[in-house]
């Protein structure tokens, strides 16, 4: 090769911007295109969390008043509302994070390699932080102080094992579905699935630790004792620990479409953001 074209390309070369996982390196706007993206599906994650949050504790005071002394029919009331509520959900603030709403989906994603580190930290807060929230105005709605010590004590090894079965199957659930390709059917796959699993668990399927903690703050139906509540996030950390390990033997290509769960997402505004980032490099 002639030193002049060697010399113009070892220029090229060392011109080139470099790229760690997407955004370029030094590229100002395409930085904060990567922050405002994450910010927004932040805050989906919170509102998401928050409102499946007022819908588990909120049906379940209104279970209690609207058919007093019938527990069967007070968890009926509550399952359904709580799954009806989940679809709405899902379909809602998908588009933007994925409505993983439940940090032991986000870790699973991280495993298969659907998410950032970083993301799903973020992701994980959002939804502790959407929860604590959520359980707050849940009280707030039905007059009752924002927060309370709920007094109801779950324990036992039937109720351990029933959050290890409800996890595992809700992992396999998610991750079966975006496998198939079949996207479009997950909000009402995970809906059917946690309405379920309200009666076939012992536990009533709690399944989410962000959820766990939060019931702590609210003396009602859907309440468990603080002192209930590190138990059940434990076996539902093995229950997603057997799910992952399931996904994997049972589909091996699962991190190709880890990044759909639960649904397809991206933020239709970014797209645009991404195209004047490009624009702006062509006239530069």
């Amino acid at each position: 090769m002639p030193l002049a074209d060697r010399a113009e390309n070892e220029g090229a070369i060392m011109r080139a911007p470099a790229r760690e996982n997407g955004p370029v390196l030094g590229h100002p706007a395409r930085s904060r295109l990567s922050t405002a993206t994450l910010l927004r599906q932040a805050v989906a994650e919170f509102v998401g969390t928050a409102l499946l949050l007022v819908a588990v504790i909120g049906s379940g005071i209104a279970a209690q008043r609207l058919s007093p002394g019938d527990v069967g029919l007070q968890l009926l009331e509550n399952a359904a509302a709580t799954a009806a509520a989940l679809v709405a959900i899902i379909l809602a603030v998908g588009p933007v994070s994925g409505a993983h709403l439940n940090p032991v989906v986000t870790l699973a994603d991280r495993v298969f390699g659907g998410l950032r580190a970083t993301t799903a930290v973020v992701y994980a807060i959002a939804q502790v932080v959407g929860a604590l929230a959520g359980a707050v105005l849940a009280n707030l709605m039905f007059a009752l102080p924002p927060v309370q010590v709920a007094a109801t004590v779950r324990t036992g090894a039937g109720l351990w094992l029933g959050e290890v079965v409800a996890t595992f199957g809700l992992i396999l659930v998610v991750f079966g579905v975006v496998r198939s390709g079949r996207s479009t059917a997950a909000p009402f796959a995970v809906g059917a699935y946690i309405a379920g699993a309200y009666f076939f668990t012992s536990s009533t399927s709690f399944a989410n630790p962000a959820v766990t903690i939060a019931r702590t703050l609210s003396d009602t139906f859907a309440g468990i004792s603080p002192s209930s509540a590190p138990a059940f996030v434990l076996f539902q950390a093995l229950g997603g620990v057997l799910g992952v390990g399931t996904v994997r033997l049972l589909y091996p290509g699962i991190a190709a479409v880890a990044r759909e769960a639960v649904v397809p997402h991206g933020v239709s505004g970014d797209r645009g953001s991404e195209a004047e980032c490009a624009s702006g490099d062509h006239r530069r």
